[in-house]
């Protein structure tokens, strides 16, 4: 009976399709390892970090852990996988035999024994990966290996592909170059404002404090040749210069998040001011030494187009530093 059943089972799946089989397969080794496995939230095989002609498939944990595929850092380094375990156990012995030569490598055996298994972005079957910062370590470990000459000549080849590799890390180094292929830069920027933004502005309203002083206004008349009455009553275009001049220039987002929680009404007017806004521990003060920075380049000219150009050269805002910086040299070239 139950050989009749297996032959059954053996024809049903010779049956099925190629596609049909391996969903199946996909399934039930979801269903075998359940919701334990991190399931990594960017990368893709055909977005691998490339140095060079080298590529190897990376990805992105929910915790923020980077990996790179073992598959990849075997290839990467040009050791051959084999099956099972068996690329594990090269990469581990070669790094035993790396420190019981004398060469220092702190718990990098350990590390090398210790992969990470996890679901890819799309799915699918579980995947076996190292975290990212392991690579220039084992590449570091093989140069100097090869330096101290205790590196068999067997494996010179993998110091030279090690130099290669340590070469491609030099810019962004192995966190920037997942992060670039992944796209995961784009998330962690934007986590990093909205860290910044937290910290900078308050989550409600504060009491309205007189906070621009009477000179700023009046710098500010003098330097564009209007007559100074001292008086509240400004030009409306005194509002784009105070945006232009002090918030924009506090930090990256602060003015658009200001304007996004304080927008005009249908009259044109704001329920309160930009600066009501500010955190009593950072954007405060923030803004009461930029104010006053300000101030003091306002009292050094006598012209507004001049102070524009030298303030905006010490207080860049983001996308002007090229323009500026040509301006500069274009300058410095007439006679």
């Amino acid at each position: 009976m139950r050989e009749s059943k297996a032959i059954g089972g053996a024809a049903r799946a010779k049956a099925l399709s190629p596609e049909v089989r391996s969903a199946i397969a996909k399934k039930a080794a979801l269903a075998r390892w359940g919701e334990s496995l991190p399931k990594a939230t960017h990368g893709s095989p055909d977005k691998p970090v490339r140095i060079g002609d080298i590529e190897i498939p990376c990805y992105v944990l929910p915790d923020e852990t980077r990996v790179l595929s073992q598959s990849g850092l075997y290839a990467a380094l040009g050791i051959s996988k084999g099956g099972g375990r068996g690329g594990e156990r090269k990469i581990t012995a070669l790094m035993d035999r790396i420190e019981r030569n004398g060469v220092q490598i702190d718990d990098l055996v350990k590390r090398a024994s210790s992969t990470i298994r996890f679901v890819p972005p799309h799915g699918g079957n579980p995947a076996d990966g190292y975290e990212a910062t392991i690579l220039p370590d084992i590449c570091s470990a093989l140069i100097k290996a090869d330096q101290k000459g205790v590196l068999d000549s067997r494996y010179k080849y993998l110091a030279e592909r090690a130099a290669i590799l340590q070469h491609g890390f030099a810019t962004l180094g192995i966190i920037g170059l997942v992060d670039e292929a992944t796209g995961y830069q784009n998330v962690r920027a934007r986590d990093a404002l909205q860290a910044f933004l937290d910290r900078f502005l308050r989550r409600e309203l504060a009491a309205w404090v007189k906070t621009f002083p009477d000179e700023f206004f009046e710098q500010l008349f003098r330097l564009k040749r209007w007559r100074w009455k001292g008086t509240s009553r400004r030009p409306g275009v005194v509002g784009h210069y105070i945006n232009d001049l002090i918030y924009d220039r506090l930090g990256p987002g602060v003015l658009d998040e200001l304007q996004r929680r304080n927008p005009v009404d249908a009259n044109g007017r704001r329920k309160a001011k930009h600066f009501q806004w500010l955190t009593e521990d950072i954007g405060n003060p923030a803004l009461a030494q930029h104010m006053y920075a300000t101030i003091g380049f306002m009292r050094s000219h006598d012209d507004w187009e001049a102070f524009k150009t030298h303030f905006s050269r010490a207080f860049p805002k983001r996308g002007e530093n090229l323009s500026l910086a040509l301006d500069y040299q274009s300058d410095t070239k007439r006679p």
